[in-house]
């Protein structure tokens, strides 16, 4: 049974969300593309996924900056929750998550037989160990918000308890993208050889390439393949290359480039999934140009987010109204969209006083397709308005270290955008671990403690509407439009995830066909 946080909560607050792992998690409850016939077990999937030397990290509580690692990471090693087909939040390696009458406490229990890749039985120690690690990395007040490293505790051998410092209904969500867990006190030194309780588990890496093998003993069930084999490419380009001349059998998150290539092939599926992939711009609101709040109005008017469309993905995506998070069921699509208006964004310009004279520095990488042409084409766009805009491309290590969560103007990418409260979280809310324009705002803050407090539907989803109304006005993102995510496959692989984020992921459903 999946768990529908509304239903739940609305129904008393403290009742139990079973989640059984027969019917949950990105690859058991989400859809799959080629699943036609009867699942065949055995063989080695060969996968491509981008990434670079210089952001290989090992560490699943760390900023993965590459695609590859954090595939590799997501299936050796498993989160507490996952997304679901139906719903937000369904359970991964907790098997059900019970909130209190007050939305503060909740109890997670782990999955029944659960063990590590060594065999060692998972524990609700392990668990808690794991979580206040990930707590007390730069990034963890993001990823836990609201919950101190000491209000993680256990609660008998399978249950962890987590206390929020507020109601929190959304707290499985949040669970879902980062809350690897390890064997206790595993030291630093040991964190890239410790062992998971993921569907696979890993043979060898080298350089950002793997190879992983099934975990014969995983809770989730029965896992197809063999082995997998990860090949990180730093390039769309070089990825779609080996996808064409048959060296992969997949190209993870090719882009749509190789898409368009790629449709002409009888010999290579095109998988699409819808709002996959945000790539917003980002102002500075706390000072320096763009303090502003009308000179961040004047910016989302200069860009034509149909062109951007058009252009930049090749088609493979919908325009957005600068509100993150989509894919969500009560994103609040009464909020009029936005278009190009260059005059009302001179007035705006002119009103708060912006230096024309001056060029102002918009820096990107080129760690996803697509990221660096938003930034050329926007600047472009930009100059229509007067406004002189120089891209700046770094490279990835750099932009992680010098530009994200300090820079002015930086472009950068998001993969799971199935929920508002998701992204209010972690990168809106005064103090967010993951601020990335470094926005504070009382009421933003305020809509966003009262949507997670609210658990009767039509009252969260008016709450949110309010919330997403304030991140439309004055918010620092410029989210022009959502890139579809885009996998390319041989004919033989079957049951890919759809499901965008972490859901795409999760590949123990995948089987190839003989």
């Amino acid at each position: 049974m999946n768990f529908n946080r509304r239903q739940v909560l609305w129904a008393g607050g403290g009742i139990g969300a079973a989640a059984l792992l027969a019917a949950c998690g990105g690859g058991n409850d989400a859809a799959s593309s080629g699943s036609g016939g009867k699942p065949r077990k055995g063989g080695t999937l060969r996968i491509g996924a981008l990434g670079r030397s210089s952001a290989l990290t090992r560490d699943p509580h760390g900023n993965q900056g590459n695609e590859s690692d954090y595939l590799i990471i997501a299936l050796v090693y498993d989160t507490l929750t996952a997304p679901g087909l139906k719903d937000n939040a369904v359970g991964r390696l907790a098997t059900s998550f019970k909130p209190s009458k007050d939305l503060k406490t909740w109890r997670f229990t782990v999955a029944k037989g659960a063990t590590f890749h060594d065999g060692t039985p998972v524990t609700a120690d392990d668990v808690v160990w794991s979580l206040r690690r990930l707590r007390n990395t730069p990034a963890g007040a993001a990823r836990l918000p609201g919950i101190k490293a000491d209000h993680i505790t256990a609660e008998g051998k399978d249950t962890v308890v987590l206390v929020s410092d507020f109601a929190n209904a959304e707290l499985p969500m949040l669970t879902r993208l980062s809350t690897f867990i390890m064997k206790k006190n595993t030291p630093d030194k040991e964190i890239a050889k410790a062992p998971g309780t993921g569907p696979f588990k890993l043979d060898w890496y080298r350089g950002g390439n793997a190879r992983l093998l099934r975990n014969d003993h995983w809770h989730g069930g029965t896992v197809h393949l063999d082995a997998i084999e990860v090949t990180m490419f730093e390039s769309p380009q070089a990825m779609a290359n080996a996808m064409m001349s048959g060296q992969i059998d997949v190209a993870s998150n090719a882009g749509a480039v190789a898409a368009r290539t790629a449709d002409a092939r009888k010999d290579i599926t095109v998988i699409r999934r819808p709002n996959d992939m945000a790539m917003p711009i980002v102002m500075r609101t706390s000072d320096g140009p763009f303090a502003d709040p009308k000179v961040r109005e004047a910016m989302k008017l200069v860009v034509d987010r149909k062109v951007m469309v058009k252009q930049v993905l090749s088609g493979y995506g919908t325009v957005a109204n600068d509100i993150l998070g989509t894919g969500d069921p009560d994103y609040a699509k009464s909020i009029p969209q936005r278009h190009r208006d260059l005059a009302k964004a001179k007035k705006l310009l002119k009103e708060a006083g912006f230096d024309f004279s001056k060029t102002y520095e918009l820096v990107t990488t080129e760690d996803i397709s697509g990221l660096a042409e938003s930034a050329t084409l926007f600047a472009s766009q930009a100059r229509e308005a007067g406004i002189k805009v120089k891209v700046v491309k770094q490279e990835s290590g750099t932009f992680y270290q010098k530009t994200w969560l300090k820079g002015d103007f930086y472009t950068n990418y998001w993969g799971t955008n199935d929920s508002v409260v998701f992204f209010a979280s972690k990168t809106m809310t005064t103090g967010a671990g993951q601020n990335e324009a470094d926005w504070s705002d009382k009421g933003f803050d305020a809509a966003y403690h009262k949507v997670i407090a609210t658990a009767e539907p039509k009252a969260r989803a008016a709450a949110l509407r309010d919330l997403q109304q304030i991140e439309y006005d004055r918010s620092g993102y410029l989210l022009w439009g959502m890139a579809d995510g885009i996998d390319l496959a041989a004919p033989k692989v079957r049951g890919l995830p759809k499901l965008p984020g972490y859901g795409r992921v999760q590949l123990e459903n995948v089987w190839l066909a003989q």
